[in-house]
C-alpha cells in the first residue's frame, strides 16, 4: 500500500481475485481470470500496472488455494482461503486517494462498490462515508480553483469546463449521500 494506506495497482487486482472468488465462490483458473481482466479492462482500460499480479503469486502466498488440480496449466478449481479473506477484508477497508486522470482511483472505487455488500453493515457505512469525504474535498478543491479563475475573469472554455467537472462531482456525492441513507 502506499503510505496513506491506499491501494497500489497489484493491491486493486488483489481486491479484484479474492473479492470475486468470495461473492461467486470457486472457479476454475481460466474463467477467474478471464472476469478478473474483463472488469479490470472495462474499468480501468489496459494497463501494465493491473496485468502484474498473477493468480500464481496469490496462490504461492496461500489467499487461494487449488480444490482440484494444481493451477493454470490444469484448469484447476480455485477459492479463497482464510488468509485471503482476511486480506480481502483489510483491502476492503484501505483508502481511496482524491481523484485522479490514471483511472486507478475509479477502478478502486468500482472494487468497493462491487463487493461493499461482503462487509458488515458498520464497514459498508464507514466506507461510503470516506467516499462521500472524497467527494466533499474534491468539491472545496474544484470550488477554490473556480473562484480564483473567475477574480482572474479568464477567456477560454476553462471555466466552462470546470463547471461541467463541479456538477459532475455534486452529483457523485449526491449519490453516495443516498447510498448511505439506504444502508
Amino acid at each position: 500500500m502506499y503510505r496513506d494506506n491506499s491501494l497500489m495497482p497489484k493491491e486493486a487486482v488483489r481486491l479484484a481475485v479474492l473479492g470475486t472468488l468470495i461473492q461467486n465462490g470457486p472457479q476454475r483458473y481460466a474463467d477467474l481470470a478471464s472476469s478478473v481482466r474483463h472488469f479490470l479492462d472495462r474499468i480501468a482500460g489496459p494497463s501494465l500496472d493491473l496485468m502484474g499480479t498473477s493468480l500464481e503469486m496469490l496462490r504461492y502466498e496461500g489467499l487461494i488455494e487449488a480444490l482440484d488440480g494444481t493451477g493454470m496449466e490444469d484448469n484447476a478449481l480455485l477459492h479463497a482461503t482464510p488468509p485471503g479473506r482476511t486480506e480481502f477484508d483489510t483491502l476492503m477497508r484501505a483508502n481511496v486517494r482524491a481523484p485522479s486522470a490514471d483511472g486507478l482511483n475509479k477502478l478502486v472505487i468500482g472494487l468497493k462498490l462491487r463487493f461493499l455488500h461482503l462487509l458488515d453493515t458498520e464497514a459498508q457505512k464507514d466506507q461510503i462515508d470516506h467516499l462521500a469525504s472524497l467527494h466533499e474535498t474534491e468539491l472545496a478543491r474544484l470550488g477554490d480553483l473556480k473562484r480564483t479563475e473567475a477574480k482572474a475573469e479568464a477567456e477560454g472554455h476553462f471555466t466552462e469546463w470546470l463547471e461541467h467537472d463541479i456538477a459532475q462531482a455534486e452529483q457523485r456525492l449526491a449519490w453516495f449521500n443516498s447510498l448511505l441513507a439506504r444502508i
